[in-house]
């Protein structure tokens, strides 16, 4: 047997051959395909990467600047004299433009927490000013204590000197009747209510 013979197989034949065609063929398809497949996930991630920083750095600010609010925030102090109080909310914003202002929503002051006979004021909304120490309530505000229920439009509550004070008519009942006016005062651990202007009663007899 000769070198030459040894050097050059026998070409494929038949089935074989066959299969070794389509294999060139998928070679020559695969040479061209993955290249090309690689360039465009590639060309995919570098889109992404921009759109993903360009978007979070105009987010960035708006997210920094956004209120932060509370849900369900209770806040616990003290007036001048010791007497405690409650302010629990649904939630509590503080506002953009002002620092000082406490933005609340549905809002509930009870006074004289730790005493026998506290007193509940309830209102759709509120603001609380920090810097005054003065609470507005406004939108169907309800007073509540002992024998006692009253409701109006708006009320202010001094967390300093403890006094409830409102503007705006007033009307509810008590243990010896009914009453109405334009302003009132509660005081004294709200065992003292002070009615002003147009007021009117109707005293039930026992």
């Amino acid at each position: 047997m000769s070198l030459a013979a040894v050097a050059a197989p026998a070409p494929p034949h038949g089935r074989d051959f066959e299969r070794w065609r389509r294999r060139s063929r998928m070679i020559r398809r695969l040479r061209v395909i993955l290249p090309s497949l690689i360039g465009l996930i590639l060309a995919t991630m570098a889109g992404f990467i921009l759109h993903t920083t360009f978007l979070g750095r105009d987010a960035a600010p708006r997210e920094a600047d956004a209120p932060i609010q509370l849900v369900n925030p209770r806040f616990v102090g003290k007036d001048d004299k010791g007497r405690a109080f409650v302010l629990t909310a649904a939630t509590a914003v503080r506002d953009e433009n002002d620092y000082q202002r406490v933005l609340l929503d549905k809002p509930a002051l009870i006074l004289d927490a730790e005493g026998i006979n506290p007193t509940r004021v309830t209102a759709k909304s509120g603001v609380y000013r920090e810097d005054r120490r003065v609470l507005n309530l406004d939108g169907g505000v309800t007073m509540s204590g002992q024998d006692t229920t009253f409701d109006t439009l708006s009320s202010i509550f001094n967390t300093a000197t403890g006094e409830l004070e409102g503007q705006g008519e007033i009307s509810g009942s008590s243990s010896l009747g009914e009453i109405t006016a334009k302003s009132y005062g509660v005081y004294d651990k709200g065992e003292r209510l002070v009615f002003k202007g147009g007021v009117r009663g109707r005293i039930d007899s026992r």
